[in-house]
């Protein structure tokens, strides 16, 4: 479980690219701290596993299916990455639910600076538009955001980035056309798959169900 709080932009060292998944070395400072082998760090919102560590970097696996729902395969050597380790018991929750199960893909549509943030709109899948809802929580390339803006015309969302945030993570790395990690509100989804399942199982209130219930002729 993560919280959508970046701890470190960090840099791509190596990339060891294989048929269909890679093993990624990322250059790191404070998400060392205390490592062990098999723990969770987020890459760009990607929940990926250490398997290796040095006194400045780690190595994760990328497997075949987060190759494909992720942007992760659009990294390159020296591409920046926004890092967070998992949350700790003690740990200060201050973003929202973030399981580091990325969704889907968008593309940024348009930066635009304004007053001292930062708007940004996001294009976002047309299946995933219902998982998103203004003021609702979204994570971008593992960032916690709130959204604040959403089309459903032109299927977009729009966040805002305060100058902290945009100093500190990729977005600042980031342009028209680029591709970023979407992980909607978990709990918005955990709600429309209990209605969904809900919903199927209804067959309607039949004279059997009104008698089964106290209901008499």
């Amino acid at each position: 479980m993560f919280t959508g709080i970046i701890e470190e932009k960090a840099e791509i060292l190596q990339i060891d690219e294989m048929k269909e998944a890679m093993v990624l070395t990322v250059q790191a400072e404070k998400v060392l701290e205390n490592i062990q082998l098999g723990d969770s760090i987020a890459v760009n919102g990607v929940c990926l596993t250490v398997t290796t560590f040095q006194e400045h970097s780690f190595t994760v696996d990328v497997m075949p299916e987060t190759m494909k729902a992720t942007s992760l395969r659009m990294l390159r050597k020296g591409t920046k990455v926004n890092l967070e380790r998992a949350l700790s018991a003690e740990g200060r929750f201050g973003g929202h639910f973030v399981s580091g199960h990325v969704d889907t893909t968008g593309t940024i549509r348009s930066v635009t600076p304004y007053e001292n943030a930062y708007y940004i709109d996001i294009t976002v899948p047309d299946e995933w538009m219902p998982y998103v809802m203004l003021k609702g929580s979204v994570a971008v390339d593992g960032i916690s955001l709130t959204i604040f803006g959403v089309s459903d015309i032109e299927n977009t969302i729009t966040i805002s980035i305060i100058p902290h945030t945009w100093q500190e993570t990729v977005l600042s790395e980031k342009s028209t056309g680029d591709p970023v990690n979407i992980e909607t509100d978990m709990l918005m989804k955990y709600t429309e798959r209990l209605l969904s399942a809900r919903r199927n199982n209804f067959q309607g209130i039949t004279k059997d169900i009104l008698k089964e219930h106290g209901f008499s002729d």
